[in-house]
């Protein structure tokens, strides 16, 4: 059984263009969902799948209607082949039914694999470079070792709160006792 996901990203765009292709393409049954493709969570996606059964046939009209990145992608396809299920693009002429449409998609897998190889690479090179220039990454800590000494200093005084340091070094009672564990036995109230 073929089993057509159509997708559009607003409430204002319409599906039909996909629907027809769907049809045309010969799906029994199809699902429309209406949400943004970066969305994880999408409910008649989920639907469609938990419908299928083995030997049946997901169809889409277009790759970007049924994932934002080539790891999702990925990642949905290898799911739908590990229960037997194949997968169908209109517009792109790919079928995972297929040796070719197989092949396709590997040599998708292996692009994106490389791409996320390419970046990893980049980035611990970009981040060397920048140790042996004396810089470090991350975000430079909220409370500086005088704010901290203040910080001890005020909380000495039994009638200041936890709360009210925070207030004064303009940070979050959180982000004090990420700093000052000790500061937990004592009452914010």
């Amino acid at each position: 059984m073929r089993v057509g996901y159509a997708r559009v990203s607003t409430q204002d765009q319409k599906p039909e263009l996909q629907l027809d292709a769907l049809t045309k393409a010969g799906c029994e049954k199809v699902f429309v969902e209406k949400a943004s493709g970066a969305q994880r969570d999408r409910p008649e996606l989920k639907a469609a799948i938990d419908y299928m059964r083995e030997g049946d046939t997901l169809v889409v009209w277009k790759l970007d209607r049924l994932a934002r990145s080539m790891k999702q992608l990925i990642e949905t396809v290898e799911g739908l082949d590990a229960r037997g299920i194949g997968f169908r693009s209109i517009t792109e002429a790919i079928d995972s039914t297929t040796p070719g449409g197989k092949l396709v998609f590997h040599i998708f897998g292996a692009l994106a694999e490389f791409e996320r190889s390419i970046i990893r690479e980049r980035t611990s090179a970009g981040l060397e470079a920048a140790r042996s220039r004396g810089r470090t990454g991350g975000r430079p800590p909220k409370l500086t070792e005088s704010d901290l000494r203040a910080a001890r200093a005020m909380l000495q005084d039994g009638s200041i709160t936890v709360t009210d340091v925070a207030k004064q070094l303009r940070v979050s009672p959180a982000t004090l006792y990420r700093h000052m564990p000790a500061a937990r036995s004592r009452s914010s109230a």
